[in-house]
């Protein structure tokens, strides 16, 4: 591995795959590369994986779910080894978090705070089925005696995304794990470095050989690994135009899936609405990790009468976002992940001023920051529902704050969206704020602030997607029910 960045520990094998249990050479000679979002010179180069070597990796899995102990232990020992998992990965949190800020630019003060999650899932799915009804004992009507059970749903493929690569990773393999599955890897080629620590840790943790496989590759060896015949389900996290791709390839032979993909969630500050107090939480989530997170709060709803209230606190706060370095502890906000995306992001900002919204700060590239991928903090005002930036997810710090008169036009407003992820309302009055909560079509919401807590269920409506991460809910992902009666 060629690292001309950051000092980061580099991984192990990075010049090999992980499966079957252990570090095997490449069959293929593709080679995929990645570059630094803060210099645009390349960090690393990396073997690609091919149709042959993903092969041997499902093929592992497969053995290893049809003949192999891990599906056959009682939960109590899986639970030994997630724990096992967990301790290892403990251990290497601040690896995890530099190459975290190194692949995708976050901050390290934020990927410092957020990698604790990553043993916590599998610490929390540990614990999870030591009293998890894998047995329900029913009767039927006639007396006779039921066991509904809940068993594994094979192997599942992995397929997660470049901004949050180990903590959505992690949701997927702790609940899979847990469950008694196999599984095959297959992280995007833009942040392979936790998916290889995982790994590392997977095999110090003495798991048994083809529980868990690392195969990294392109889009091509995504394509060839959710069409796999011996894959019995895919678990995906990424854009929603992603999604549907995956879900028609797995609908061509009923594979079970799972889809957390895009948002455009909405902030609701109602009329009674503490706007210091709501500041903190909405300076953090409406624009995390430079925008390019799913549960963003990029559509902010204050009523009429209190826009320039909020406008003049937001708007002072957005300003003083300390835009630079990653690798700073005082920067709030880092570059963009890729080329793509600056792009894609400055494409975005073109539509809102040619539709006719108003640029009230932001808007460009910060000064003095020619090189990397930086693009300020950007807010519009003067924006209609049907506008281009308020429809799409722009996965860059781009937020639309929109005006309404009343609660019924703040919930229609919020759900005029073909997504469903997350959302936020505030309101001095708890109760009001739940009332609301019902009203929007989402997957969650916070009442006064964000949170995502990995130990509840995660997930989305409509077109964010299908099933939940996290939670009891998240071990369900994985698992197929089974009745079995007694007939005499």
């Amino acid at each position: 591995m060629n690292m001309v960045a950051r000092n980061v520990a580099a991984p192990k094998a990075p010049e090999k795959f992980f499966i079957g249990g252990k570090w095997r050479e490449p069959i293929s000679k593709d080679r995929l590369k990645i570059f630094s979002p803060v210099t645009e010179e390349e960090i690393l180069s990396y073997p690609e994986a091919g149709r042959a070597d993903i092969d041997l990796a499902v093929a592992a899995a497969r053995d290893a779910f049809d003949n192999g102990p891990w599906p056959r232990m009682e939960p109590a020992e899986r639970a030994k080894y997630l724990r096992k998992v967990a301790d290892l990965l403990t251990e290497r949190l601040d690896d995890i978090a530099e190459a975290w800020t190194l692949q995708v630019g976050a901050p390290i003060s934020l990927t410092k705070k957020l990698v604790g999650q990553n043993p916590t899932l599998f610490n929390y799915y540990a614990d999870l089925i030591e009293t998890y009804p894998f047995v329900d004992e029913r009767k039927r009507d006639d007396g006779g005696r039921v066991r509904v059970v809940k068993e594994p749903v094979g192997v599942c493929a992995a397929i997660t995304p470049w901004n949050a690569p180990l903590v959505l990773l992690a949701y997927k393999v702790s609940a899979a794990l847990a469950a008694g599955c196999t599984m095959v890897s297959k992280p995007s080629p833009e942040t392979p470095l936790e998916a290889y620590i995982l790994a590392e840790c997977i095999e110090k943790a003495g798991l048994p050989e083809g529980v868990f496989n690392l195969v990294p590759a392109g889009r091509e060896g995504g394509d060839y690994l959710i069409r796999h015949k011996e894959i019995d389900k895919v678990a995906f996290t990424g854009s929603t135009a992603a999604g549907k791709h995956i879900a028609k390839a797995c609908a061509d032979r009923l594979a079970r899936v799972s889809l957390e993909l895009g948002g455009k969630s909405a902030a609701i500050l109602l009329d009674d609405a503490d706007i210091s107090a709501a500041l903190p939480s909405l300076m953090v989530y409406s624009m995390p990790i430079t925008g390019q997170v799913c549960f963003s709060l990029t559509r902010i709803l204050v009523p009429e009468s209190r826009e320039k209230e909020f406008l003049d606190a937001y708007l002072g706060a957005v300003k003083n976002i300390k835009v630079g370095d990653p690798f700073d502890p005082a920067t709030q906000m880092g570059p963009l992940t890729m080329a793509r995306q600056l792009e894609r992001v400055q494409g975005y900002i073109a539509a809102g001023r040619a539709e006719g919204a108003t640029v009230a700060c932001g808007g460009g590239r910060p000064q003095g920051m020619n090189q990397g991928y930086f693009i300020e903090p950007t807010v519009f005002t003067d924006v209609t529902p049907h506008m281009k930036i308020v429809q799409e997810e722009i996965f860059g710090p781009v937020v639309s704050v929109l005006t309404y008169r009343d609660e019924e036009e703040a919930a229609r407003k919020a759900n005029n969206s073909d997504f469903g992820l997350s959302g936020a309302v505030y309101t001095k009055d708890p109760e009001r704020g739940y009332q609301m909560a019902r009203k929007v079509r989402t997957g969650s919401m916070t009442i006064n602030g964000m949170i995502v807590d990995p130990k509840h269920p995660f997930g989305g409506f409509k077109q964010s997607g299908m099933g939940r991460e996290g939670g009891p809910e998240g071990l369900d992902n994985y698992v197929e029910t089974k009745t079995i009666h007694y007939a005499g």
